[in-house]
């Protein structure tokens, strides 16, 4: 079965609907061929007002290779991740974007399969290697950050520098080394690739790019699992995620193959540092701009008292209320992972309309997150907005940058933990002081980031 631009699907998967079986729910199909692509490239925030405002909150449009329905609003991300009836497919909605960079990891599973090996890699993040994690990451984060003083800075740069550097330490246990640079890149070429014009690995194309990438990193973390097993077998394994995939079993005490450790790497390494870094520079901008709100975390952050890193001790990470409120809130602003895809396995009913199965669905985040009945003046950084009071009686499904249901995220403690310490460092050292016009424009996909890479100066406290 051949899918837009020669992507190949899975034989489990679903045929395309008919031709016409969506022309009751209203939309448009764009430009010959290419459909509503170029234009939700270039302005997809903008995009996604225009059609809500013309057509509503169901609607139909033609990109990335054929047509799909949005639903939005916290009704529909309930009804597509929560997914009680297990109408809707992960695999199947990410597969055309991600199967050839990104295949057999937890995104792309379903049901079963994805309860399975989510429960072996759960291991990774049990207490005891969450305190090793935080330990590592309270190192790492007080060795780069303290060299970040008055000097010019591109921070999205430097960030993601450095969120590399520590998924390489708590995931895969070993410096990067002179490969480095060369990691970094595969990664930017992979994710690039998501949404590459071309869906087939091309010559000169970015798809291309990106399946080279993936073979270049399989191929590492390939060199490596032998060592891990050996180690893990004489009990000398260590902490990081890697050797525990490496050590890990099934209820039947059968271990992962190699492919599924490989696959699982590659993905959870691109997540650990490519969506924290996105989430990382959309707070530090927030800060930047809102220094009452720089004030109010540094003053929240000293209060507990600092260890020697310069950081604050690990136990008291969870008191950090008001740090924790910021990041919901720039969560919110800027999710790192704006839109939701999945594939409907039966057919189903929302908004008045009947859905045929086969259908690709899709779920704005970032639109539900400015829905002003939701949020209001939803435009304005306010982290007051996730204090108890103020989310009593929002809808459980109307901020969900780490999705829901069976695929939450299975990183977000990770994540948190991380930008907690994050924060504990900086701002414990430093004010943030953005250049004029510092982060006005960003590029939303595939991942969010400043199309000037947040220019920015740290400054010494006094």
């Amino acid at each position: 079965m051949a899918y837009a631009h020669g992507f190949k699907a899975n034989p489990h998967w679903l045929p395309r609907p008919k031709p016409g079986s969506l022309s009751a729910i209203p939309g448009e199909n764009g430009l010959p061929f290419i459909g509503n692509t170029l234009r939700l490239l270039k302005d997809p925030v903008g995009f996604g007002k225009r059609m809500a405002t013309t057509y509503g909150k169901v609607y139909r449009n033609n990109s990335f290779g054929g047509p799909n329905l949005v639903l939005l609003g916290p009704d529909a991300n309930e009804l597509l991740l929560f997914d009680r009836e297990k109408i809707f497919s992960s695999e199947q909605g990410w597969g055309p974007m991600l199967n050839l960079l990104f295949p057999r990891g937890l995104m792309l599973m379903d049901f079963e399969k994805h309860r399975a090996d989510r429960k072996i890699l759960s291991v990774a993040f049990k207490p005891e290697p969450m305190r090793h994690y935080a330990e590592s990451l309270n190192a790492g984060i007080a060795n780069q950050v303290s060299g970040w003083a008055n000097k010019p800075l591109n921070f999205y740069d430097a960030i993601k520098a450095l969120t590399l550097d520590l998924a390489a330490d708590a995931f895969l246990g070993m410096p990067l080394g002179e490969e480095a640079d060369r990691i970094n890149q595969a990664f930017v070429d992979e994710v690039q690739a998501t949404i590459a014009p071309v869906r087939i690995p091309l010559p000169g194309t970015m798809m291309r790019k990106g399946v080279k990438a993936r073979e270049y990193l399989g191929e590492m973390f390939a060199r490596e699992i032998p060592k891990r097993r050996a180690d893990g077998a004489k009990r000398e394994g260590g902490q990081d995620f890697f050797s525990q995939f490496c050590r890990a079993v099934d209820d039947d005490g059968a271990p992962l193959s190699d492919a599924a450790i490989i696959d699982h790497m590659n993905f959870l390494m691109m997540a650990a540092h490519d969506t924290i870094t996105s989430s990382a520079t959309s707070l530090v901008m927030l800060l930047g701009r809102h220094v009452e709100w720089q004030d109010r975390l540094r003053e929240e952050i000293l209060s507990f008292g600092l260890n020697d890193g310069g950081g604050v001790p690990t136990g008291q990470l969870d008191r950090l209320v008001l740090t924790d409120y910021a990041f919901k809130e720039a969560l919110r602003l800027i999710p790192p992972v704006p839109s939701l895809p999945r594939r409907a396995l039966k057919a189903f009913s929302f908004g008045g309309y009947d859905i045929p199965a086969g259908t690709f669905i899709g779920v704005n985040i970032a639109y539900t997150h400015q829905m002003p009945e939701l949020w209001p003046d939803p435009t304005a950084f306010d982290p007051l907005r996730f204090t108890p009071e103020a989310s009593k009686g929002r809808h459980k499904y109307a901020w969900v940058p780490f999705g829901g249901g069976a695929h939450m995220c299975l990183g977000l403690h990770f994540a948190t933990m991380q930008i907690r310490i994050l924060m504990a460092q900086l701002l414990s050292r430093y004010r943030i002081e953005l250049d004029a016009g510092s982060g006005d424009e960003w590029q939303a996909w595939p991942i969010p980031r400043p199309k000037d890479g947040l220019p920015l100066r740290f400054v010494p406290l006094d």
